[in-house]
C-alpha cells in the first residue's frame, strides 16, 4: 500500500494548534438550540447536511467515518454571525417592570479549521477544529426599577448578560473496512469559557428571595473555563453508485465544572454537551447534482444545567444537583440540501434547516439570557475551484425571527402577581468563506 505522502507532522499540528486558540476566543453559534445549523462551509450552504456526504475534513464535527473518503487536504474558513435578539416585558402591574430591551454585541467571527492526510488507501488520519455551540447576550441595564432604584431586566445592576463560548478539538481516525464502507472515530476535547453579569438579584440580594446555594458564585465573577472530554463515531456506506447513507453518534462531552459560577449552574457549575446522533442519505442521480437529506437529535435534558426546569418541583435552590436550569427539552432536526455541479470549477448550494424550539413558555425569564428560539434555516452557497488543488467555498445563513412568550418568574417574588409576561426573540445571519487545499 502507497505511504502517506503528506506526513501528519508538527507543521500540521501547530496550524491547528493555533486555530484552536482562535476559536476559542470567538462565542460560537446558537441556532439548532445551540449547535450549529453546519460545520463545514459546504455543508453549511446545503441547511448543514453532511452526515453522508465527505466534503472537506469536518468529519469530527459531522460523520469520522467520511475523513478516509475526503481524502488528504486542508480546511480553513472564517464566517461572520449575527444574532439579532431582544426581550420584552409587558402586562406588568409594576409599570416600572415593563420594557423592551435589544442585545448588543451583534457581530461575531468563528473560524473553523480541518486536515486530513490518507496513511494509504484504506486508513485516514485528521483533525477537526470548530465551535460546537455558544451563548452570548448582553443588555444594558435599560429604564427598569425593580423598586431599590435603576436596575436591568432581571433586577440586577449594569449591564445583564452571558458569554459562554464551546471549542471542539477532534483528533479523527478513519478505516475503509471494504470498497464501499468505512467506519471512523473522534476524539472531542471539549473547551468552555464563561461569563456571567448583572444576576445580582439571584445571588440572595435584599429584597429577594435565597435563589441560591452558593452565594457569590452567581455573578459579576469574571471569566471561567473548563475541559472535556467525549467520543464521536460513524458509519459511511455507498450502498450503490447512486446511494450513500450515514450513521453518527456523539457521547455526552463531559467537562469540568465552572468554579467561579458554581452557584449558578446546577450540579455546583456543571456544563456538559449534549448527547446526540444523526442519520443521513446522498442521492447523485448524476455527476452534477447531489441531494441529501440529514435527522438529527440533540439530548439537551440530560444536561442538567441547561435541562433542569427553570422552576423545578419539588423547589430548589441555583447550583443544587437538582436546582433550575433553562429548562431546554430534546430536540429534532431535519435537514436538506442539494449541490449543482455547473462544471469543473463551479458548484451551486442550497439548503433548509428546521430544527425543534428547545424552550417553552414556563421557562422564559431565565432564557433572557440565552434565547435560542429560531427553527427555519435557510442557506445558499458556492464553491470556485480556480486549479486542481485550490477551493473557494461561501456560505450564507438566514434564520427567521421567532418569539416566545409566558408569565414572568417575578410573578413569583413580588407579593402579588404583577409581573406581567415576557417575550424573548431571536434572528440570525450568518456569511462564511473558506479556502481548501488538496494534497
Amino acid at each position: 500500500m502507497k505511504s502517506i505522502r503528506y506526513p501528519f507532522g508538527a507543521r500540521c499540528l501547530a496550524t491547528a494548534a493555533a486555530a484552536a486558540a482562535c476559536a476559542a476566543a470567538a462565542p460560537a453559534f446558537a441556532t439548532n438550540g445551540y449547535f450549529s445549523h453546519g460545520y463545514g462551509i459546504k455543508g453549511s450552504g446545503m441547511g448543514g447536511v453532511s452526515t453522508a456526504l465527505a466534503q472537506d475534513s469536518f468529519g469530527g464535527a459531522n460523520n469520522p467515518a467520511s475523513m478516509v473518503w475526503a481524502g488528504p487536504r486542508m480546511d480553513v474558513g472564517l464566517t461572520w454571525f449575527r444574532p439579532e435578539r431582544d426581550a420584552e416585558r409587558s402586562g406588568a402591574g409594576i409599570p416600572t417592570l415593563n420594557g423592551r430591551v435589544d442585545s448588543g454585541s451583534t457581530d461575531f467571527f468563528i473560524p473553523e479549521f480541518g486536515y486530513n492526510a490518507m496513511i494509504n488507501n484504506a486508513l485516514s488520519l485528521g483533525v477537526s477544529v470548530y465551535g460546537n455551540g455558544g451563548l452570548n447576550t448582553n443588555y444594558p441595564q435599560g429604564g427598569f426599577n425593580c423598586g431599590a432604584g435603576p436596575a436591568n431586566m432581571l433586577c440586577g445592576s449594569g449591564t445583564l448578560g452571558v458569554n459562554m463560548s464551546q471549542m471542539i478539538i477532534a483528533p479523527t481516525a478513519a478505516y475503509k473496512i471494504n470498497e464501499r464502507n468505512s467506519i471512523g472515530a473522534s476524539v472531542l476535547i471539549g473547551y468552555q469559557r464563561f461569563k456571567g453579569y448583572g444576576m445580582q438579584a439571584f445571588d440572595n440580594a435584599p429584597g429577594f428571595p435565597p435563589f441560591t446555594s452558593d452565594p457569590g458564585h452567581v455573578t459579576n465573577n469574571g471569566t471561567d473555563t473548563a475541559w472535556g472530554a467525549g467520543l464521536r463515531i460513524g458509519w459511511q456506506g455507498h450502498v450503490s453508485d447512486t446511494v450513500a447513507l450515514g450513521a453518527t453518534f456523539a457521547t455526552k462531552v463531559y467537562m469540568s465544572k465552572f468554579d467561579k459560577y458554581r452557584g449558578l449552574f446546577a450540579e455546583q457549575g456543571d456544563f456538559d454537551i449534549p448527547m446526540n446522533f444523526g442519520l443521513g442519505i446522498a442521492i447523485t442521480p448524476d455527476s452534477r447534482w447531489t441531494i441529501a437529506a440529514d435527522y438529527a437529535r440533540i439530548y439537551y435534558s440530560q444536561i442538567a444545567s441547561v435541562g433542569n426546569p427553570s422552576a423545578p418541583n419539588p423547589p430548589a435552590p441555583l447550583g443544587a444537583d437538582n436546582g433550575p436550569g433553562f429548562g431546554w427539552h430534546d430536540i429534532n432536526v431535519f435537514k436538506l440540501g442539494v449541490a449543482y455541479a455547473m462544471n469543473e470549477q463551479w458548484t451551486l448550494r442550497a439548503g433548509i434547516n428546521i430544527g425543534g424550539n428547545p424552550i417553552e413558555s414556563q421557562d422564559v425569564t431565565i432564557n433572557i439570557l440565552a434565547p435560542g428560539v429560531v427553527k427555519n434555516h435557510y442557506t445558499a452557497g458556492f464553491t470556485y475551484a480556480p486549479t486542481k488543488a485550490d477551493e473557494i467555498s461561501a456560505a450564507f445563513m438566514y434564520a427567521a425571527r421567532n418569539s416566545v412568550s409566558g408569565s414572568s418568574m417575578f410573578n413569583n417574588v413580588f407579593p402579588a402577581p404583577v409581573a406581567g409576561s415576557e417575550t424573548i426573540s431571536m434572528r440570525e445571519f450568518s456569511l462564511g468563506i473558506a479556502w481548501a487545499r488538496k494534497f
